[in-house]
């Protein structure tokens, strides 16, 4: 017998998801991802995203804040409660041309599903520094709204690295907490648009650095992160270092979706394209997708968790209509 719907993911989005379609007797599956090496460095490890930050302040609910690992063991905890059957394995390649779809784990049999919703989020792109790697959850970040009002970025000087719109929205978030905003980039012009850009000339804290890179991130033990070193990209002998407390990448995310083999319909971004308006629905019949998977403008864990909710409903009812629940 074929499963009726198949999660795929643990993030957010998946777990919501999964809460849902257990409380409609759906009875999920979800294969969470596998615990490799592989999915550390890609940071696609299972808890999703949120599993990687330390505290969560803008999640409702959660007065005094939360910390994210805790807060995704949670999310997992009332899916199983449901019944939620789970995997700790990757979905590694799947069939959507046929019906039932055809699932192939990292391990064992492949799965058959009347449907599936995928929600393997999207990750952050970082600079690849053994030094950033290091400080990551401790002055490293890929999220100012995120992490940005925490005590620890208030009221010092900060880094934002990019220059394109995400950058110059970053920057300009951050400039509310922060002494001054250092915003790095490898060019001498930004690639934000005009508007974004006259943002960031007009806001006194922010401060561009042109044609830098970043080559080391500083700091220690105690303090977490305490500056970063900078190369000239004119000149690589032309280093500097500047004195901050915190660095924030705005260079682009990179959404998980290379296991589909262009079996749905991609935006120019590489997201999961939704057909349907207000709908989760893909470019296949009975495929749903939910969370930063589809979504490259919000990106926070609460608009992931509603839209994990939605394609549980989407799914149930496209099911409901075949005749199949």
């Amino acid at each position: 017998m074929p499963e009726k719907v198949v999660i795929i993911g643990s993030g957010p989005a998946a777990w919501t998801a999964a809460i849902y379609a257990a409380r409609a007797n759906l009875d999920p599956l979800v294969f969470e991802g596998a615990i490799t090496e592989d999915n550390r460095l890609k940071g696609t490890l299972p808890l999703g995203q949120l599993a990687l930050t330390t505290d969560v302040e803008n999640y409702p609910g959660f007065p005094k804040g939360i910390m994210g690992p805790e807060l995704m063991e949670l999310f997992r905890e009332q899916a199983v409660r449901f019944d939620t059957r789970v995997e700790t394995q990757d979905i590694v390649s799947l069939d959507l041309s046929q019906h039932p779809f055809q699932l192939v784990p990292g391990q064992g049999d492949s799965v058959e599903s009347l449907s599936v919703i995928i929600a393997t989020g999207a990750r952050a792109n970082y600079l690849g520094l053994e030094s950033e790697e290091e400080f990551k959850n401790r002055g490293v970040s890929a999220c100012a709204v995120c992490d940005g009002a925490l005590p620890r970025f208030r009221d010092r000087p900060l880094v934002v690295v990019g220059g394109g719109d995400s950058a110059v929205e970053e920057a300009s978030y951050l400039s509310k907490f922060a002494s001054t905003v250092h915003l790095i980039h490898r060019r001498d012009a930004l690639r934000a648009s005009k508007i974004m850009q006259q943002r960031a000339f007009d806001n006194d804290k922010i401060d561009i650095n042109w044609n830098s890179s970043v080559v080391e991130v500083l700091g220690d033990e105690q303090e977490g992160v305490t500056g970063i070193r900078l190369a000239s990209t004119v000149d690589a002998a032309d280093t500097r270092q500047l004195d901050v407390s915190g660095m924030f990448l705005a260079i682009g995310h990179t959404p998980n979706t290379d296991f589909l083999d262009g079996q749905l319909d991609l935006n120019d971004k590489g997201y999961i394209c939704w057909t349907a308006k207000g709908r989760t629905d893909t470019s296949v019949e009975g495929v749903f997708s939910a969370g930063d998977v589809s979504d490259d403008y919000y990106r926070q864990a609460i608009t992931a968790s509603g839209t994990g909710c939605m394609s549980a409903l989407d799914a149930e009812r496209w099911l409901s209509d075949k005749g199949w629940v």
